[in-house]
């Protein structure tokens, strides 16, 4: 019984491997004759955007070109450098922390670390992002300046995070700890710009969200951001409660790799460790391990 169960269960994923091949094949026709440049595009990033769209060719295309668009526009040099995410970065508020059971890599935000980009000259610049909602779409008024440094940061997080998956995975996780999160931290534009990217330009990355400490004050910001986000991505967002935390986390991570901060065995690890330049960034720069600061990025732990 097993057996017959087993053999249909391989019958209908060689069948939707074989669907899914067939609808790249077709997409990739399309995003060509527009776009010459993506014949260089890998079939598994054409699969993700094409999952994201419920495997609608056109849907996934016309995504997948807008996605080619903003590349283009916003990454021109092909990568996002530190020096270009000072004010970011210098929030030490991110860090990469091993991987997952199944090999997904993860980060982890320090969310009380973070404080709203002021912006500088270019302040009264203004741009706009469309977040497609279940009945419109709605543009979101931030600054250019705003724009680059945090959406810079988050991409540059993620293309860090990317290379460090082994073949075959795709995804990543992601934990954010909310401890110590009060008004001063809460940035709706930021977590609008970071569901943007997942949603728009980094489909089918996000394994899963691991919200933890959630204060209660924070539910007036997630009630503002929750409508902004679509239901293939709020499936993902896991509310960890108190009591349960570390167990919890333990059912996806491996002790050995969830924080030291979280009840595990690893300490934090910086996104910069190692790669650090001292010519541009400030001595406050310092990798949080535990409890105390310690040693700068850029010297031997």
């Amino acid at each position: 019984m097993m057996m017959g169960s087993e053999k249909m269960n391989n019958s209908m994923e060689i069948e939707d491997k074989n669907i899914e091949k067939t609808k790249i094949s077709l997409m990739r026709i399309l995003i060509e004759k527009q776009d010459p440049s993506s014949k260089e595009v890998e079939d598994g990033t054409l699969r993700r955007f094409l999952r994201a769209r419920d495997l609608d060719v056109e849907k996934a295309s016309n995504m997948f070109l807008k996605y080619l668009n903003w590349k283009r526009n916003f990454v021109p040099n092909g990568s996002i450098s530190p020096s270009e995410i000072r004010h970011e970065i210098q929030q030490n508020k991110m860090f990469l922390q091993g991987w997952d059971k199944k090999g997904r890599p993860i980060a982890l935000l320090l969310a009380a670390r973070h404080f709203q980009h002021e912006g500088g000259v270019d302040e009264f610049k203004r741009t706009y992002f469309t977040f497609p909602t279940s009945t419109n779409s709605q543009n979101v008024l931030v600054d250019d300046d705003f724009e680059f440094s945090l959406t810079g940061f988050i991409v540059y997080l993620f293309d860090k995070i990317i290379t460090r998956m082994p073949p075959g995975q795709e995804k990543f996780i992601v934990i954010g700890d909310l401890k110590g999160w009060g008004y001063a931290n809460s940035d709706i534009r930021a977590y609008l710009a970071a569901l943007s990217l997942v949603q728009d330009y980094y489909p089918e990355r996000l394994e899963k969200l691991f919200v933890v400490h959630a204060p209660y004050i924070f539910m007036t910001a997630w009630k503002v951001v929750y409508p902004f986000i679509d239901p293939k991505t709020r499936k993902k967002i896991i509310f960890v409660d108190n009591k349960s935390l570390k167990s919890t986390l333990l059912e996806e991570i491996d002790e050995s790799q969830l924080p030291a901060t979280l009840g595990g065995k690893l300490e934090l690890y910086g996104i910069l460790k190692g790669e650090l330049n001292h010519t541009f960034f400030t001595p406050c720069m310092y990798v949080h391990c535990h409890v105390a600061w310690t040693k700068p990025y850029g010297e031997n732990r």
